[in-house]
């Protein structure tokens, strides 16, 4: 069996789901959650407003070993969140509605896989390039050194959307003489 789309029963040709779009937003989601759980929470390397240096954007410095300054963080990573969770909902939803058949075959796919690194890839590197250099909203591990920590989530975003343009390419074209169905049959 392969996984199939919805327009196709209609059609009647085979033809492979498009797992582009719902892998990057999955992707971007996942990328979040782990750049807010591990760095934000669990590390507590840094916040969504805690870098010294943005009066030089007329941002307001939100010390985070403050209360008042924990507060205003803690609701910024919160909406933070909000925005990945709304991500990771919407790259379902559109996973879901592209895959109408045969979906656990999905999620083993290396095409979504892929696709899904590559999504964290490009947050890092959009959030990196973003908060931490244009903005300066916040750091990776803020003091000495720093701009090598903001430097070394780039390059974690680079490779990571280079690792996920390859893992998806691996995955294996629909071929619709297959009868065994280990064909991925799914396309990015």
């Amino acid at each position: 069996m392969m996984a199939t789309t919805q327009g196709e029963a209609r059609v009647g040709t085979p033809r492979p789901a498009d797992l582009r779009l719902p892998g990057i937003v999955l992707g971007v989601g996942m990328g979040g959650f782990a750049d807010g759980i591990l760095l934000h929470q669990l590390l507590q390397w840094h916040h969504m407003l805690s870098s010294t240096n943005q009066d030089r954007i007329g941002v307001k410095y939100y010390n985070p070993h403050t209360v008042s300054g924990l507060e205003m963080n803690t609701l910024w990573d919160g909406v933070f969140h909000t925005v990945c969770w709304l991500a990771v909902l919407l790259g379902l939803a559109v996973l879901y509605a592209r895959v109408t058949h045969d979906r656990r075959r999905v999620w083993t796919s290396r095409v979504l896989w892929g696709w899904m690194l590559v999504g964290w890839g490009l947050f890092n590197l959009v959030e990196g390039v973003l908060d931490h250099h244009v903005l300066g909203i916040h750091h990776v591990y803020a003091g000495e050194g720093q701009v090598w920590w903001d430097i070394g989530f780039l390059v974690l975003g680079a490779l990571l959307v280079t690792g996920g343009h390859l893992l998806q390419r691996s995955g294996r074209p629909f071929d619709p003489g297959a009868a065994t169905g280990r064909h991925e049959g799914l396309h990015g």
